[in-house]
């Protein structure tokens, strides 16, 4: 199921419509976020290093993690250092978000600090200014891809630390317009869910085209097993309107996340909570005489009487009866007198309960 996330996350989007986008939510009860993050940001770091993407490049933007933490986890993903400034760019927001160290070099007061010289790095020096860094993150696609109709892909590492800075309206702002970019391709961002309220993770899972959530594997077992696996939810919307749900388990060891499908007692579990429902297509020999013994609605049955067709919702002695009186009444009416009027000519005026056209054949 994460490999159908990141599958997703390859193909893109189709023209016209906005960049595929993923929310990953994770909680202190299960804070497997960042390597869920990693896991996926490899995977399609591996695509599109091979070409196998339709985005050609990636841009992170680090606000939660070091370059240098970057380029470790590349290494141990067996992912080439060397070559990857043909198809990655990282914008370092984490070394100085607000701008302090540089202003502490240029008074003299600390050195310049050390880069990561086998990253294509850029340093952005106010994370709130987001009008900037959203030029910034075009800026570094482009240099990837270059002009034209080639795409790329996005990776935030996490927008709660971009929440820490300024405010919900102004992040959601920035997320649409790279999601409305011509250029971009795929999106995706961590999301602590349990720092921030309904309203912001509704916000960010309302911007998403996936929705995934990591939680513990039941409220009920330890907490120690919380921290060593967990499940994996994920929604997908699809271009029809329909939600596909998909649920997975995972394991962490020694930093790497593995899933597998549901184990085969869960699945056991849940056949058994679907109700049977079983069909008996024959019929007994006491099913087959009531059946015989059904009058059906609309014709009498009964031997050696003449068949009668009624309604349904009277029985044959109200329609019996309803026949005599009819009978009765035309008797009655025959019996009666009526007076006949001719007029004597056809300018005379007709009364106001006559017709004048009563004798076109209409």
């Amino acid at each position: 199921m994460a490999d159908a996330i990141c599958r997703v996350l390859r193909d893109g989007a189709l023209e016209g419509e906005h960049a595929t986008s993923l929310t990953i939510n994770d909680s202190v009860d299960s804070p497997f976020g960042p390597i869920v993050f990693d896991y996926i940001f490899t995977q399609l770091s591996s695509f599109i290093s091979s070409e196998k993407s339709q985005s050609r490049g990636i841009v992170l933007v680090s606000f939660a993690r070091s370059p240098s933490s970057t380029a470790e986890l590349l290494n141990t993903r067996g992912t080439d250092i060397a070559t990857s400034h043909q198809w990655l760019s990282v914008l370092d927001c984490y070394t100085d978000p607000l701008g302090w160290k540089e202003q502490l070099k240029q008074r003299g007061a600390i050195k310049t600090p050390s880069t990561e010289a086998s990253l294509n790095l850029n340093l952005c020096k106010d994370v709130r200014n987001l009008d900037d860094l959203f030029s910034q993150i075009l800026v570094l696609g482009k240099g990837l891809v270059g002009e034209g109709k080639t795409r790329f892909s996005v990776a935030i590492d996490s927008v709660s630390e971009m929440l820490r800075h300024t405010s919900l309206s102004s992040v959601s702002s920035l997320i649409n317009n790279l999601r409305s970019h011509a250029q971009v391709s795929s999106i995706f961002w961590l999301l602590h869910s349990d720092l921030h309220d309904i309203k912001t993770t509704s916000a960010f899972e309302y911007m998403s085209s996936m929705v995934a959530n990591v939680k513990p594997l039941s409220t009920t077992t330890n907490a120690e097993q919380n921290y060593k696996k967990g499940q994996f939810h994920a929604s997908l919307k699809r271009r029809n309107g329909r939600v596909r749900v998909m649920v997975e388990e995972f394991s962490n060891e020694q930093s790497q996340i593995k899933f597998t499908s549901m184990s085969a007692v869960e699945n056991a579990i849940t056949q058994s909570l679907v109700p049977k429902v079983q069909f008996n297509m024959q019929l007994s020999d006491k099913e087959r005489s009531d059946r015989a013994k059904v009058v059906l609605p609309f014709e009498h049955q009964e031997m050696d009487k003449s068949v009668q067709i009624y309604d349904g919702r009277k029985s044959l002695t109200e329609v019996k009866h309803e026949s005599n009186g009819e009978n009765l009444k035309k008797q009655e009416e025959i019996e009666r007198g009526e007076i006949i009027y001719f007029r004597d000519s056809d300018d005379e005026m007709p009364d106001s309960d006559e017709d004048p056209d009563d004798d076109l054949d209409i």
